[in-house]
């Protein structure tokens, strides 16, 4: 259990990395930019909350319980990395629109990403990296939310945002975990 939290850590820092590069730069080139994170992840096998809901055997209790250890382990993960930011580097504008978005498109947004995800996730594991570098612009530009890249841009805004943003930050998390298991409905090969 240490070794899944000690390495989502890491996982959190690397889809960090992807969120700040977005901020820094934005548009198309901090999309294409932003999938050096999940790339990251991918290479080493780190457990990412959006890498491993969609795979989540739901007979199995400890999965469950190893999901929201590594959900806990990426968010932290972000806010390591979110303490050594330059201070002019914000994320107010992304999570005032997931505030003004509001619950239900919020949800729906992030079921977009989660299917996306699982999808390039799954292709990653077998080695095409390709469909990642076109997969991860893709949902960051159809505007579709990431929960982790979320939690990453929360940590680096000023906290008076967060009371406003905390539960449709749940309604994202829950969102990405319906997303990532749309693809099981069309059975694909494990």
């Amino acid at each position: 259990m240490v070794t899944i939290f000690q390495r989502s850590i890491l996982a959190g820092i690397s889809i960090g990395l992807g969120g700040l590069i977005f901020v820094k730069q934005g548009g198309v080139v901090g999309a294409v930019m932003f999938a050096f994170g999940l790339l990251t992840v991918l290479y080493y096998k780190l457990p990412l909350y959006t890498g491993t809901a969609g795979f989540v055997n739901p007979k199995v209790g400890r999965e469950w319980v190893n999901m929201v250890v590594i959900l806990l382990g990426n968010i932290l993960g972000c806010w390591l990395l979110s303490l050594i930011v330059p201070k002019e580097v914000n994320a107010e504008a992304i999570i005032q629109s997931r505030i003004d978005t509001g619950y239900l498109q919020s949800f729906l947004n992030a079921i977009g990403c989660g299917v996306i995800m699982t999808l390039v996730v799954k292709a990653g594991r077998e080695k095409n990296y390709l469909l990642t570098i076109f997969g991860i612009p893709l949902f960051i530009l159809c505007g579709f939310y990431h929960s982790i890249a979320d939690a990453f841009y929360m940590c680096i805004v000023t906290p008076a945002l967060l009371p406003s943003y905390l539960l449709i930050y749940l309604f994202i998390v829950l969102g990405n975990f319906v997303g990532c298991n749309v693809p099981r409905l069309f059975r694909y090969s494990e």
